[in-house]
């Protein structure tokens, strides 16, 4: 990421206050990082349930000092909102084109070494399984996935664990699966266990290209 694609330092103060306001007047009970994690890393958002997820991975993001981005379809950067989406974090992608985005993370992580990117792997609120591009990103780009929560059981909203995936898809895909057990988003109904769409395919296709020479 270049320098100008970076959040600008002088927007964190403004952020940290907002963030600050929103905590103190919101009914959710904000969970710091323990210990905060230094580095590069994708932030995944679940349950992800509904629009007011959006508020509260930023209210997470700002408190923690994070040069937090997210990913947008295209279509909300387009007209007289789309300076707000940037100054938001905001980074529109082109959905048709699932190898492009995961080439262009990439890209963003190992660029910049405090780079927050957030990713919702469950995609739409009505999705049943998750998208496997967060887990191509972290083995492409070698860095950690963060594990970052609401859960309306607890009224409680934080970032989790830090965690490296391995390649072993069963296995960190169990890790995750365990953090997030009970857990429930801010419709109920609409919260869906961390299963990737084609998992023991991902995990056949990384087998296969670890044997190519």
């Amino acid at each position: 990421m270049t320098a100008a694609a970076r959040p600008p330092r002088s927007r964190q103060p403004i952020r940290y206050a907002l963030a600050a306001l929103h905590w103190r007047l919101s009914p959710w009970r904000l969970v710091r990082e323990q210990p905060p994690y230094e580095g590069p890393r994708l932030l995944i958002g679940a349950p992800h349930t509904s629009n007011r997820d959006f508020v509260i991975m930023l209210g997470i993001a700002w408190d923690a000092r994070l040069p937090v981005r997210w990913l947008g379809k295209r279509e909300l950067f387009q007209g007289p909102f789309g300076r707000v989406m940037h100054w938001l974090g905001g980074i529109p992608v082109d959905r048709d084109d699932p190898a492009g985005l995961v080439a262009r993370i990439v890209e963003l992580v190992r660029s910049d070494p405090n780079a927050a990117i957030v990713v919702t792997p469950d995609g739409t609120r009505s999705s049943t399984l998750w998208k496997s591009g967060f887990y191509r990103i972290a083995l492409e780009s070698r860095i950690p996935v963060t594990l970052g929560w609401v859960d309306r059981v607890t009224g409680t909203a934080g970032l989790g664990p830090t965690l490296t995936m391995t390649g072993d898809v069963p296995g960190d895909m169990d890790r995750i699966r365990a953090f997030y057990a009970g857990k429930l988003g801010i419709n109920a109904d609409r919260t869906t266990e961390p299963r990737l769409s084609d998992e023991a395919g991902l995990a056949a296709r990384l087998a296969e290209e670890r044997r190519l020479p």
